[in-house]
């Protein structure tokens, strides 16, 4: 979907070429601030989003926004879903053996905890405490690593790296 379709979805279409035209000077002032060009079209699509966001609130106050503001859209999904699972398998390689085989059959293969404990021969506890572990561990990693924005119902809508040495995004 390119930026005029996308930004004519959620606009009148007689806004849309302005809030366009907007967006390209945005992106123009502030391309110092990607960081990596492999994320270009997220980057592209928060700016939008965001521009959009900007043009309900500078209207009448009284008017509600839209309840797709609060989640990401499917296309920004996508994209973000991608670049944290490139992030998250580095991470899962990193983790302590008996973690990694745990999640890796639970997460990965979408298998239960109760199979995760029969292929490790484990008992079912010490199954559900290897991947609840594992799964603690993923998650400090990726906090460790990344900022991230949460909407209201729980959803990444978008994240930054917090630093460049990270060795997993």
């Amino acid at each position: 979907m390119s930026l005029t379709s996308f930004i004519k979805s959620k606009v009148d279409e007689d806004v849309a070429e302005d809030l366009l035209q907007d967006i390209f000077i945005k992106i123009h002032t502030r391309i110092d601030t990607l960081k990596e060009g492999a994320k270009l079209e997220s980057w592209l699509y928060q700016i939008t989003r965001n521009a959009i966001i900007d043009h309900y609130r500078s209207r009448r106050t009284t008017e509600a926004l839209p309840d797709w503001f609060e989640q990401p859209q499917p296309e920004e999904e996508e994209l973000i879903r991608k670049e944290l699972s490139t992030c998250l398998e580095s991470m899962v390689n990193e983790l302590p053996e008996k973690y990694r085989k745990a999640i890796q059959i639970s997460e990965l293969e979408n298998k239960t905890q109760k199979e995760v404990a029969e292929l490790e021969g484990l008992s079912l506890p010490c199954a559900k405490s290897r991947v609840q572990r594992g799964r603690a561990l993923l998650k400090t990693m990726l906090y460790d690593c990344c900022q991230f924005e949460i909407s209201n119902k729980n959803q990444v809508v978008s994240f930054e790296e917090r630093d460049k040495d990270c060795k997993s995004c």
